[in-house]
């Protein structure tokens, strides 16, 4: 048994101290150079990084739709709180949290959305809407999952 009471002790703290062990370093991997790392079909470091024009363009779309229902989301909270209080419409509780899951759920989607509609070509702003790129988006994705479970 401890000597402290357990009254000072918080929940998820441990009854007794344990001792630290010495942490090792792990030894380095010699790196072997092959005729393997000069195949030009190996991707790069860099050739594998999304390119800065086109994060930028993935960030901003991410942000109109996901932040436009993300605040109506939280708005409505508020908009059922001031309906209730000053105008004394009697709003279910249901109803108020199935509107703001909604939002929240539009949200969501407006993320995923945002990030496959953007052009992926670093030359090419795509359209407005994104349409076009989000349905080339989606068939270069479905192309790398079946290529990836054909090699399994």
């Amino acid at each position: 048994m401890s000597t402290e009471s357990p009254r000072n002790r918080l929940p998820f703290e441990p009854r007794s101290k344990r001792k630290k062990t010495e942490k090792t370093k792990p030894e380095p991997i010699p790196s072997k150079t092959t005729a393997k790392d000069d195949n030009p079909t190996t991707p790069s470091r860099e050739s594998m990084t999304i390119p800065d024009a086109v994060s930028k363009r993935m960030v901003r779309r991410m942000a109109l739709l996901c932040g436009i229902p993300t605040a109506l989301a939280i708005s409505s909270f508020f908009i059922s709180y001031f309906l209730v209080t000053n105008v004394g419409l009697k709003l279910p509780n249901v109803a108020v949290v199935l509107v703001s899951m909604g939002f929240f759920g539009l949200g969501v989607l407006g993320l995923s959305y945002g990030v496959l509609s953007a052009s992926w070509d670093e030359e090419s702003p795509g359209t407005v809407l994104g349409w076009q790129e989000f349905t080339t988006n989606v068939g270069r994705m479905t192309a790398a999952w079946r290529s990836v479970r054909q090699k399994n």
